[in-house]
């Protein structure tokens, strides 16, 4: 009665961190606890110092989002790798999945970035359908790449399901590389193919040194930010302080792209974007607490195990499962209402934490261009111009390829497990 409850409050328009409050309420109540303790549960989520890089992160991604920077990273795609067949687009997917990793939202990569690869790819001989595929669907690339937002959330809600399995979140940025390397080299190869029947681009291309001269500022980030958390010389939050400090001064200071009167309405977007993503967390714990004393995990899986006799089985109707969680919810919010319910289940049939958590956000990445009601889908059509149906078919052949990916990586564990040493 709860559960149902809870659905048709969320499907008249219910804000989700209200609804998921309501059924923790709910079960708190149904318990005989006392209510004050959801507001308890709610305060964990200062315990947990993995959260103090979100705030960072997004603020940098927002920064970057509203500088000329992306505009500089297209005249360096096109310097570099204008001579290589799909050149242009083969960098616009790299930079899509920059984009979307630092920002934690793809919706801001397909406004900001898309805006400018859009005319580049048409004017490169590329045709309108293509190209508005390759930007709906590429711009949902990156939360497998860190320091994705999504990523370092799953490790949080994983950690609190799951507490003595050891899931860092270095772990998860680690497993996230090949799977999320795998899904761009599919789109990048398709690229490939379709450019080897369109004539060269007759536009000169830009000179490679001074579009390098141009981005040396915010070409090193990625690589002192990555490299220092792989290597072990950054801890997450410290390359979360590093990343803003690095944005901060400049396109602040030395750049001066970024007017000191505009800071306070780009953190105040930020953090309207984190306060969001915290309110549902905190929520969240609340009613996961719930449900593991209620033992619904237990329950789901002495339901589900009699008619699923393989992993593999279970791990495919998982897909399914988050596929169409993608197309409705927004990754956060799919994250932090799926997960609790999934990873236990998960753990009772053998898959790795970690594993599963590629798994997710490989399937949620899909589920923003997918039709009918991917969130991609309708920003490329407002924005683009293009009607929602032209925009439908132009990502089936992306959706396609990235399917074939995602089968590869619930299949082959190892290509999740290898980096960070868990297979």
């Amino acid at each position: 009665m709860i559960i149902l409850i809870v659905i048709v409050l969320a499907l008249i328009g219910l804000p989700l961190f209200a609804v998921i409050a309501i059924g923790a309420m709910a079960g708190f109540h149904a318990a005989e606890l006392d209510l004050r303790l959801v507001a308890m549960e709610f305060q964990r989520i200062g315990e947990l110092p993995v959260l103090v890089a979100l705030p960072l992160f997004t603020f940098a991604g927002v920064l970057v989002a509203h500088s000329q920077t992306p505009a500089r990273l297209v005249e360096l795609t096109r310097a570099a790798l204008g001579w290589l067949p799909g050149g242009l687009a083969i960098l616009g997917l790299i930079m899509f999945a920059l984009m979307t990793a630092f920002t934690g939202a793809s919706g801001i990569t397909v406004v900001a970035l898309g805006s400018l690869m859009l005319p580049a790819l048409l004017a490169a001989g590329f045709q309108r359908q293509f190209a508005l595929g390759l930007v709906t669907t590429g711009s949902s690339m990156g939360v497998l790449f860190a320091p994705s937002l999504p990523l370092i959330l799953y490790a949080v809600v994983a950690q609190q399901v799951a507490p003595g399995r050891a899931i860092g979140v270095d772990d998860l940025f680690l497993a996230g590389i090949l799977p999320g390397l795998l899904m761009l080299s599919v789109l990048a190869g398709y690229a490939m193919w379709i450019q080897r029947r369109l004539p060269p681009d007759p536009r000169p291309r830009p000179a490679l040194m001074p579009a390098l001269r141009d981005i040396a500022w915010e070409l090193p980030l990625p690589f002192v930010v990555l490299g220092g958390i792989y290597s072990g010389w950054l801890l997450v939050i410290e390359a979360a302080v590093v990343t803003a400090a690095w944005v901060m001064i400049s396109l602040v200071l030395i750049r001066r792209e970024i007017a000191l009167p505009r800071l306070p309405g780009i953190i105040s977007e930020a953090m309207m974007l984190v306060g969001a993503i915290l309110i549902i967390l905190g929520m969240s714990l609340a009613s996961t607490n719930v449900m593991i004393d209620a033992q619904v995990p237990q329950r789901i899986f002495e339901a589900v195990a009699p008619h699923i006799d393989s992993r593999i089985v279970f791990l495919l109707l998982v897909n399914v499962i988050l596929l169409i969680a993608g197309m409705v919810l927004d990754i956060f919010a799919a994250l932090v209402i799926l997960a609790p319910l999934i990873i236990p289940v998960a753990l009772a049939f053998g898959v790795d934490p970690v594993h599963l958590g590629i798994i997710f956000l490989a399937n949620l990445q899909i589920g923003y261009c997918t039709p009918p009601v991917g969130i991609n889908l309708f920003l490329a059509s407002h924005r683009f111009g293009d009607d929602i149906l032209k925009i439908y078919r132009a990502t089936l052949p992306f959706l396609g390829l990235l399917l074939i990916a995602l089968l590869i990586i619930t299949w082959w564990p190892g290509l999740s497990l290898w980096l960070p040493g868990r297979t």
